[in-house]
């Protein structure tokens, strides 16, 4: 009977062995091997070796989750199934974490924190987007980001300013390693002089942030993030030019001064210089510019590893446009219009963690703006000076991570125009606008549990012009699993006006400037739903979705009115309201074959309503698209990039219902192409085509700039009230006007460069 039973053991003990099967596979990634992936299937864990590959044998027949990661590369997870007396094999190629949401940001938090844990919704962009789509500097480089707009407001000068979901320039903060250098007068031509050589990150935060950053950061604001000495290239370069003459030059170097100290160095010009005039209306149809930027940063090591770093950035411009006859000799004259503009900008900021057991930074930074202009016959010379500091204590005490700051900003301005002119004074002295601003704010972020994170904000700030502003915010993070995320953001915000510091019309020079209340700040307030979804696709790779609904009212609006009398500017908060509001999502597909794509899209609306009446805010589109399609073709070394935009109909400022252009624009797009060659050691070569659709504002409307024969109206007949008179050489009853612009008036132009890079 022992003997029986001993036997039928044996018998079952190979039946249960037949019933197991073997898993293997090899492991790797777009550029190559992976470092020691982990190996996780079902309860049985391992590291594969140094090539990638791993071997599971003796697992029981059924199926089992499958986990594989690597540092950084996004997980792969798939079902495998497991048959008994086989073996599974497995070819599996792991995406790279390039834009994925482990990125570090401190826009959101005015602290590093990983995207993934910011309870406030951050979109980051490295310079590997950008050169999809090669500009001289950041202003351009922002037309392929979803829900930012670079709007050009003057069809001959070429000035513009950043809208976010359809605000006006205005309401966005810019920020350089968060110091708001860049703001009133510089943001017309600041932006432009910013070199994309020296950026290691562009972080975008859409909504107010007020309560952290103070005024003017109502609408969103934008934190350009320089490299760091210790970790810049040794040596880098890019030089390309476009068909139509325009010669960009981006040159950064890093110096070791000692042990401890590192220098990074960052020279950028800029130069075109082609009188182009395709529609034939005797204007250029691009501004000409000569742009000089010399940009350093020292970097310190300290050996408490606590942070020390300073920079200085120095920028001059020559620009002008207007008549193709013109030249310096007709500046400020009344025979030949043109508008030319000097730009002399210099800049100072620093970061000091102090020796201290606590966590306290100060930061500091100052900035002269020099601008001599000159627009037909009106000479406009301003100045303006801002310093700043803040101080700042980050303290983790439990489940709360404290934040609580103090800053101080000044801001001097002053010009030669009747805005700032002493109405005491017969003698016409000028009176500076001086504003202080020194404000507190507190926050804490605290972590519920390892899936719900609550921030509480709150600033206030004293404005010597318009007193106490509260500014508070709420934020909550719902990690619902590790592949969805859910934000809501809620708070205030404010801003109190520059007035006069951008605007074109108010610089006659002959106006009275009347402000009929005491100005009160703007406000506003705004609700943020943010969704964040991470999936893995079983032979298509990672697709990341963010989507956002967003909601902001705004009240106490200052709008100038130049139009109820031709001699003064009144200025007034507006008796009504005005709403952005609005969906948007974006999206990035890695696929295994190499393709990539990112596509991103706004729908909203902005309206302005004002004693009962709603209408659409003027040079704000209802809907806006952006995408980018790469693929690297691994054996040529080669890579093609496919960037574009696409904008729906605005309302355009025409001059009165006579005026025969166009009061809408059409859905427009620029479309581009880019083929980079990286074979050469240390050495890219790229070429490509901008604006392949070749897309002209000027397309179906009779012209762009009304009267270019007659810039300074001196055949327009006016009648008694100053309204424009009709006659047989003025049908439409029309003066000089330069503002009818939305789009670039460049056509369609080849490129070509080369980037040299030695780390």
């Amino acid at each position: 009977m022992k003997t029986v039973f001993l036997l039928l053991c044996n018998i079952f003990s190979i039946a249960c062995l037949g019933q197991t099967g073997s898993l293997s596979g090899i492991v790797s990634s777009s550029n190559g091997t992976v470092e020691k992936p982990s190996i996780q299937f079902g309860k049985h864990k391992l590291i594969a070796d140094s090539v990638g590959k791993f071997l599971l044998q003796n697992i029981p027949a059924g199926s089992y989750p499958l986990i594989i990661s690597g540092i950084g590369f996004l997980p792969y997870e798939k079902k495998i199934t497991v048959v008994a007396d086989s073996v599974v094999q497995l070819k599996i190629t792991l995406i790279s974490k390039e834009k994925d949401l482990d990125d570090v940001v401190v826009t959101g938090t005015l602290k590093e924190v990983k995207r993934l844990e910011s309870p406030v919704s951050v979109e980051v962009y490295t310079p590997v987007f950008f050169k999809k789509n090669p500009t001289p500097n950041i202003y351009d480089a922002l037309q392929n980001v979803n829900g930012v707009r670079p709007q050009l407001n003057c069809q001959v000068c070429n000035t513009g300013d950043i809208h976010i979901n359809g605000l006006e320039g205005p309401y966005t903060m810019v920020l350089l390693d968060g110091m708001p250098i860049v703001s009133s007068l510089s943001t017309v031509y600041g932006l432009s002089g910013i070199p994309n050589a020296l950026v290691e990150r562009i972080e975008i935060v859409k909504g107010p942030a007020s309560s952290l950053y103070g005024s003017e950061a109502v609408g969103g604001l934008i934190n350009i993030i320089t490299k760091s000495a210790n970790t810049a290239p040794k040596i880098s370069a890019d030089v390309f030019s476009t068909g139509w003459g325009e010669i960009n030059t981006d040159i950064g170097y890093k110096l070791r001064l000692n042990e401890h100290t590192h220098l990074l160095s960052g020279i950028n010009y800029f130069n075109y210089q082609n009188k182009i005039d395709k529609n034939k209306d005797g204007f250029t149809d691009i501004t000409l510019q000569d742009r000089l930027s010399i940009f350093q940063k020292l970097n310190i090591t300290r050996k408490t590893n606590k942070v020390f770093n300073i920079a200085a950035r120095y920028m001059y411009e020559d620009r002008w446009g207007g008549d193709m006859r013109w030249n310096k000799s007709f500046r400020g004259g009344d025979s030949i219009y043109a508008e030319s503009i000097y730009t002399n900008r210099w800049e100072i900021l620093s970061q000091y963690q102090l020796p201290t057991i606590e966590k306290l930074m100060l930061s500091f930074s100052y900035n002269q703006h020099f601008q001599n202009s000159a627009y037909g016959i009106t000479q406009f010379n301003a100045v303006q000076k801002i310093s700043f500091t803040q101080l700042t204590w980050d303290k983790k005490m439990g489940k709360h991570d404290w934040l609580l700051g103090t800053a101080l900003r000044y801001t001097y301005y002053d010009d030669n125009t009747a805005a700032t002119a002493d109405a005491d004074s017969s003698s016409k002295k000028s009176k500076p606008q001086k504003t202080w601003l020194p404000g507190i704010f507190i926050q804490d972020e605290i972590n519920f549990s390892g899936k719900h994170k609550l921030l509480l904000g709150v600033r206030y700030d004293r404005n010597n012009h318009h007193g106490n502003i509260f500014t508070p915010r709420i934020a909550h993070k719902w990690t619902i699993n590790q592949h969805n995320i859910l934000r809501l953001n809620a708070g205030t915000g404010f801003r109190v006006v520059n007035l006069f510091t951008e605007d074109h019309a108010a610089l006659t020079g002959a106006r009275e400037v009347v402000i009929k209340n005491e100005l009160k700040p703007e406000r506003s307030y705004n609700v943020n739903i943010n969704y964040v979804n991470k999936m893995h696709l079983s032979g298509v790779g990672a697709i990341n979705l963010d989507a956002s609904l967003f909601y902001t009212y705004f009240n106490n609006r200052i709008v100038g009115d130049f139009d109820s009398n031709p001699n003064q500017i009144i200025y007034n908060n507006l008796q009504g309201y005005a709403i952005s509001k609005g969906i948007t999502l974006n999206t990035d597909i890695s696929f295994k074959n190499g393709i990539k794509f990112i596509c991103g899209a706004t729908l909203m609306e902005n309206t302005l309503t004002q004693n009962g009446k709603t209408a659409q805010q003027i040079l704000t589109e209802k809907f806006t698209g952006t995408w980018s399609v790469s693929y690297k073709i691994k054996k040529l070394n080669s890579s093609i990039d496919y960037t574009g935009n696409i904008y729906s109909p605005m309302r355009l400022p025409l001059l009165s219902s006579h005026d025969p252009r166009k009061a809408n624009s059409p859905w427009w797009s620029i479309q581009n192409i880019q083929l980079s060659f990286s074979g050469i050691k240390n050495i890219e070569i790229y070429t490509g085509v901008k604006n392949l659709l070749n897309f002209l504002p000027g397309r179906n409307n009779p012209f762009l700039i009304a009267r270019t024969n007659d810039p300074f109206d001196k055949e327009v007949q006016f009648d008694a009230n100053g309204q424009v008179i009709a006659d047989a050489a003025n049908p439409y009853a029309l003066t000089f006007d330069p503002n009818y612009v939305y789009a670039p008036n460049q056509g369609i132009r080849v490129f070509a460069g080369i980037r040299f890079l030695m780390k």
